[in-house]
């Protein structure tokens, strides 16, 4: 068995480890393993964590181990360890709400917080996710701590005692504001285009990736052509009932997208600390599939 097929092995069988620990159970030298290891990394096969046993080396594992992590959390230092607990047990924090040195600590533990912004009634606010939540669970616990509920109860109790001339108003204007935020998306996704002669735009690929983003009131906030006319990165707005969510996109235009495909865009979801979107031409193989559904919990897929 080769070394790269044993250390994964052993990360499979053993969870988050230790370079040390690898090179011993394969008999190789430390520096030969770590080779090995960053090798492995730079394909997608196992992940880094951010946590640093003892204050010095990192821990490796493989996607779907995540939750592993946990058993090293007494490596952090003792306000880690406390926001630590705290987050864990409310899955969801306001950052605003955290006293400074909580909200210090919490930029500290990225492998179990992961930040996100909400704009909410115009303003812009940090909230920080327990890492193995889903979004929609984020979702759901966003609702009860900015009180959505309670409004929309409200708005309930209002229509049944007579008020629905005022409601169906409401719900009017509501569909005039949407038009009209839709418009200026429009405005300024082509405003983005101008140098561009039409028929550059339509049918090609960016153009596809452009009206998906129109259709779905999606704000590009920044882009990057990795290659012309067939791959592209994103980072967008997406609106939700929460005020709007940043994505890091990945759009190409392959035929046939494979576990590779997906691994690598994940890690790179993980590396900008937000969640992912990838938007493709073709389909996912059926191993793609498989691992979309097991290990890339919450990454969204979407043919165009």
């Amino acid at each position: 068995m080769e070394a790269k097929e044993k250390i994964l092995s052993f990360i499979r069988m053993h969870g988050p480890s230790l370079p040390i620990v690898i090179s011993k159970h394969i008999g190789a030298d430390t520096f030969f393993t770590s080779a090995h290891l960053s090798e492995l990394k730079e394909l997608g096969k196992i992940r880094i964590s951010h946590l640093k046993i003892g204050g010095g080396s990192p821990l490796y594992f493989l996607h779907g181990q995540e939750d592993k992590l946990q058993n090293f959390f007494g490596d952090l230092g003792e306000k880690e360890r406390k926001v630590y607990g705290l987050l864990k047990g409310k899955k969801v924090l306001r950052d605003s709400a955290l006293v400074p040195v909580f909200r210090a600590a919490i930029r500290s533990i990225k492998d179990f917080a992961f930040p996100f912004t909400v704009n909410f009634k115009g303003k812009k606010e940090i909230f920080w996710k327990w890492y193995l939540l889903s979004n929609q669970g984020a979702e759901q616990i966003l609702r009860d701590i900015l009180g959505i509920r309670k409004e929309e109860k409200k708005e309930k109790i209002e229509e049944k005692t007579g008020e629905r001339k005022e409601k169906s108003v409401e719900k009017i204007e509501e569909k005039e504001v949407k038009r009209e935020e839709q418009k200026k998306l429009e405005k300024q996704q082509v405003k983005g285009e101008e140098g561009k002669k039409p028929a550059d735009i339509k049918g090609s690929f960016y153009g596809s990736v452009n009206q998906y983003f129109i259709q779905n009131r999606i704000r590009i906030v920044e882009e990057n052509i990795i290659r012309k006319s067939s791959e592209i990165d994103f980072i967008v707005e997406v609106p939700s009932p929460l005020g709007d969510l940043r994505y890091y996109v990945k759009a190409k235009s392959k035929k046939k997208i494979t576990d590779g495909d997906l691994s690598s865009v994940f890690i790179n979801g993980q590396t900008k600390r937000l969640p992912v979107l990838f938007l493709a031409k073709g389909d996912l193989t059926k191993k793609a599939k498989e691992m979309l559904e097991s290990e890339f919990r919450g990454m969204k897929f979407n043919k165009i």
